[in-house]
């Protein structure tokens, strides 16, 4: 089925059942918690905590009408940031449309399930398997949904349910606090299509769970996942919803990495949703987002795809997006992007000059390219690997001479460009980084403590949203050892250990057995990071050069999100604070 068919056959199949059709909100959202919209969920967050009433309160995307209904449907435009230097395998985006049933007391377990495995029937789609959470020290096993998946024909003896721990099968909150709960997932020839939350707890920022009164629905279906299975297509670039933003760019005269013609298609289709939504280019917050997209888009074109600098290259695809989803204010998002084009152009080249002149590049030097020509530094990356650490310390280096007030660049903020995660931040923004950074050093010791010495860092990414970490280990981890590393690195924290360093020749910090990362190059001269005082021996001792608290109860409460593969041997956890 075309994306189109997809669209109208899930609204129709929830409209049929009463569920009142809700527009997607903007991708500005009204949530002052997040930046984006990042689910389609968040303009119905108030009537799952009660604030709201589906039957009385106006709501924004109807007009001032009430839903009128404690059931919904949506397809919600949204945007995600987490992953943006993944973009270019052959499933990351950072715009993507979200499907999704609600219910905020109308209906629950039963139904939901009811509802996802006879909607598949509708398209002619089989289900593989289907997952559900295996339960925690917090919340107990989802015994009600095996009990209904099994009316379905779905069980662990038949071998297509199984279980999942809470970094895989529990979702939530949205922003700081919120609804959340166990999920149970649905998979069609290996890929995980169907999301379906049961809310039943709100998360407090300290972490604690509070039953909600009255439990409710929310469920996420990526469209450009479902059309991809439903087009037996390979991935989600081979879709009709990219096919002609590719052949746009596969147009452009020179060769065409397949990757990086990925990065384009995604950035630019992501840039004309926030533009056609009210965002302009600028240094912070939204606007700084939507720079980097351009700007990514434009630097990947000029080093990988064009036959030279085309600041119009953008026009055809663009065109393209606008086609396919009948966007309005075609003018204005062509004349955003040209304007920023243009603008970036002259520095873009003048980059690309100095970063060809240079050999062996450390992180002040990436951090240089990307302050005097706003070079971005995956693009750097891609020409030559440079010490991240050293990177961090330039920007924080740059972000405290404006805090004592040196010139502010940008109106008084500064750019947060953290392992590949652009952002816009201030100094409150610098020192969530700080605070994150110094988890990460706890991490690295949990994991070693939980599994063993053979842990070793294979990379971190860290802004001031999470931290990435991957790590050398053979296997995924199980849900007991994720919750174990988890309460070591807040057990630390509660602990309030002094973190010190001091500064050694490089050598000799080595031999104290400090934990270095393989890869990088450090200087002659290193710090040394210890965290202890209440241990035999320090909790955590590494090289580093990035920015620390000074004790760890500053870090605050430590959450891992998720538990994922990067590659064979290499594992990957994403984390945040609370």
């Amino acid at each position: 089925m075309q994306s189109r068919e997809l669209r109208n056959a899930f609204l129709k199949f929830f409209e049929e059942r009463e569920h009142t059709v809700v527009p997607s909100s903007s991708l500005v959202p009204d949530d002052p918690s997040v930046l984006l919209t990042t689910a389609g969920m968040q303009q119905f967050k108030p009537y799952y905590t009660g604030e709201a009433d589906p039957m009385a309160s106006p709501h924004p995307t109807l007009g001032g009408k009430p839903l009128g209904s404690y059931n919904t449907v949506s397809i919600q435009k949204s945007f995600r940031t987490s992953d943006i230097d993944e973009v270019g395998d052959e499933r990351h985006l950072t715009f993507f449309e979200m499907m999704g049933n609600f219910s905020f007391g109308g209906y629950f377990k039963e139904e939901a399930i009811k509802y996802a495995k006879e909607f598949f029937d509708s398209i002619n789609l089989k289900i593989d398997y289907v997952t559900v959470f295996e339960g925690d020290t917090d919340v107990s096993r989802d015994e009600e949904s095996v009990k209904i998946w099994d009316k379905y024909g779905f069980s662990v003896q038949k071998g297509n349910l199984k279980f999942m721990g809470k970094e895989d099968n529990f979702w939530g909150p949205t922003g700081n606090e919120g609804p959340c709960g166990p999920t149970t997932e649905i998979y069609v020839f290996g890929i995980e299509i169907w999301n379906i939350v049961f809310n039943e707890y709100y998360c407090h920022k300290d972490g604690r769970l509070e039953p909600l009164k009255t439990p409710g629905v929310d469920t996420g279906m990526g469209l450009e996942r479902l059309a991809m299975v439903s087009q037996g297509k390979e991935n989600i670039f081979e879709t009709d919803l990219f096919e002609a933003i590719f052949n746009a760019i596969i147009e452009i005269p020179g060769d065409k990495p397949i990757g990086k013609v990925r990065i384009i298609a995604d950035h630019l289709r992501a840039a004309t949703f926030l533009i056609a939504d009210g965002i302009e280019p600028s240094n912070t917050d939204r606007g700084y987002i939507l720079r980097r997209l351009i700007r990514r888009a434009m630097a990947t074109h000029y080093k990988f795809i064009g036959a030279g600098l085309d600041p119009k290259f953008y026009i055809r695809p663009v065109e393209a997006v606008i086609d396919i989803y009948g966007i309005e204010n075609k003018t204005t998002i062509l004349e955003s992007i040209g304007k920023e084009t243009e603008r970036f152009s002259k520095s873009l080249e003048r980059g690309m000059k100095e970063l060809e002149k240079l050999s062996d590049i450390s992180g002040k030097q990436a951090f240089d390219l990307y302050q005097t020509f706003g070079l971005p530094p995956e693009i750097t990356r891609e020409s030559q690997e440079f010490n991240w650490d050293e990177f961090n310390k330039a920007q924080a280096d740059h972000l405290a001479v404006s805090a004592v007030g040196a010139e502010k660049k940008f109106g008084g903020h500064g750019l947060l460009l953290d392992t590949g995660e652009l952002k816009a931040a201030n100094e409150e923004e610098l020192v969530k980084v700080t605070r994150l950074h110094t988890a990460t050093h706890l991490l690295q010791s949990a994991l070693r403590k939980v599994l063993g010495d053979s842990v070793h860092q294979a990379g971190s990414d860290i802004t001031a949203e999470r931290t990435r970490f991957d790590f050398t280990f053979d296997r995924k981890l199980t849900s007991e050892e994720v919750t174990q590393v988890e309460d070591l690195v807040n057990r630390a924290i509660q602990d309030d250990l002094a973190v010190n360093y001091e500064e050694l020749p490089y050598e000799e910090a080595v031999k104290t057995g400090a934990l270095h990362f393989a890869k990088e190059k450090y200087p002659p001269k290193v710090k040394v990071y210890t965290m202890d005082s209440k241990y035999p021996e320090p909790f955590s001792k590494e090289l580093c050069g990035g920015p620390h608290v000074t004790h760890t109860s500053e870090v605050g409460r430590f959450k891992i999100l998720k538990e994922e593969s990067v590659s064979a041997g290499i594992r990957r956890l994403r984390a945040t604070l609370e």
